[in-house]
């Protein structure tokens, strides 16, 4: 495949997130609810929720930094394993939105009333792919202020575990967290070469 899967993922996103936005049913059908994963054996939800965004705000972020890093992983993909990369790109990014939300399962599948959305599980595995890709290339937060990936992902992952202990924002930093960490190590699986490769850019 030589086109930008990418692209495909947010256009894909786009549409379910802004279908559901006007269509409650279909919300509430595709939610990740561990409730109902656990107790109805609704285990598409831990995929489907990764399609859903709660506002056009959430949906604008998450998308706009898929696209910001998602091509760039996707050539390092092609280049770092070949003709399966892309393929290989696609199960990173569907399996991350599955082990991102692991732990929120296991936390809330007694709990009826708790819900969770969004992409960002998944868009931080692609965002650490592409810091092991290249750690020193600068992140730049609101556009102005440009920091080493490296130092962005040690902040980032500290934040995380940090507001997911004490943060009351309705925000899942556990997923973001897990994401990211995974981002690194289902890549750091299939090829522990990048390791190096990393290594060498300091």
């Amino acid at each position: 495949m030589n086109f930008d899967i990418t692209l495909v993922i947010i256009v894909i996103t786009a549409i379910i997130s802004i279908q559901a936005f006007s269509n409650a049913g279909l919300m509430q059908k595709l939610i990740f609810n561990p409730y109902a994963i656990n107790h109805k054996k609704q285990w598409y939800r831990f995929l489907s929720a990764g399609f859903l965004h709660a506002d056009w705000m959430h949906l604008l972020v998450n998308m706009f930094v898929l696209f910001s890093f998602g091509s760039a992983v996707q050539k390092y993909y092609a280049y770092f394993f070949g003709s399966v990369g892309t393929y290989l790109f696609i199960l990173l990014y569907l399996s991350s939105i599955v082990a991102a939300n692991a732990s929120t399962y296991f936390a809330h599948k007694n709990n009826p009333g708790y819900n969770g959305l969004g992409a960002s599980g998944a868009v931080s595995a692609v965002v650490f792919a592409s810091i092991l890709f290249q750690p020193t290339t600068k992140i730049y937060l609101y556009g102005l202020i440009g920091i080493p990936g490296y130092l962005a992902g040690i902040a980032y992952l500290a934040y995380s575990q940090y507001a997911s202990k004490n943060s009351q924002d309705n925000v899942n930093h556990e997923a973001h967290f897990y994401g990211a960490v995974y981002g690194i190590v289902f890549t750091l699986v299939f090829k522990p070469s990048v390791f190096k490769f990393f290594l060498n850019q300091f």
